[in-house]
């Protein structure tokens, strides 16, 4: 899963994507506004956190911007303390929740599992299909109740499946999801990391639509066994 960061304090963006990092999520920084907005329509987001004071282009531009442009990504406004009009007008404008400043770095980490959580249409922070379990609070994941351990990029690529349940996802789009903007990005080695996933978790997990990409059977579809495709 992969984030854009847009805060112009220096050491809170380095607190925010290393608190993010950690989550387990891949991240993108701006440092002003123009420089946000032009990442927000150019590339594929899950979530955005977006602070309000920004140099060359205010926050609320930026997510108007966004909005207009019918760029749906989810969006967590930071906000200076007491300043509740900040966060009517941010609400008012698009955003899908907001945190004032200062604030719990667990507290942001949590509130933007949610809202990618709530935009791919899960409840619960545990992602089930079949015996293998995703728990989003502790990037930990097992099968049949014993846990399983994955690469960075493994555990995002499963991540993104699991979030996405149902729905056929093409290597392009994977990658688009698992790598920060500065890393080479080649849709090739997603079945590298597929390949290793079916080896940790099981063979059915993944399904491959040839031609198309990849897909996890919707929760409370059948589990089927065998080998997967």
């Amino acid at each position: 899963m992969r984030l854009l960061v847009i805060e112009d304090d220096a050491d809170l963006q380095r607190q925010l994507c290393a608190a993010l990092t950690d989550a387990g999520y891949a991240v993108d920084q701006a440092f002003d506004g123009e420089a946000g907005e032009f990442l927000g329509q150019t590339e594929s987001y899950d979530a955005v956190v977006l602070d309000l004071g920004l140099p060359k282009l205010d926050g609320l531009s930026v997510l108007r911007s966004w909005r207009e442009s019918d760029n749906h990504v989810p969006v967590l406004i930071l906000t200076a303390r007491g300043a509740w009009t900040e966060r009517v007008e941010g609400i008012d404008a698009g955003a899908d929740d907001y945190l004032s400043k200062p604030f719990q770095m667990a507290e942001l980490v949590a509130r933007v599992r949610a809202l990618i959580r709530r935009a791919s249409g899960h409840g619960s922070a545990e992602l089930t299909c079949g015996p293998v379990t995703l728990d989003t609070r502790a990037n930990r994941v097992t099968v049949d109740g014993a846990p399983v351990s994955l690469t960075a990029h493994e555990y995002r690529v499963l991540s993104y499946l699991m979030h996405h349940q149902g729905r056929t996802v093409s290597r392009m789009e994977l990658s688009e999801h698992v790598y920060a903007q500065d890393l080479d990005r080649d849709s090739n080695t997603i079945e590298v990391f597929v390949r290793r996933l079916r080896k940790k978790l099981g063979q059915a997990l993944i399904k491959t639509e040839r031609g198309l990409g990849y897909r996890i059977e919707a929760d409370g579809e059948p589990y089927r066994g065998g080998a997967g495709r």
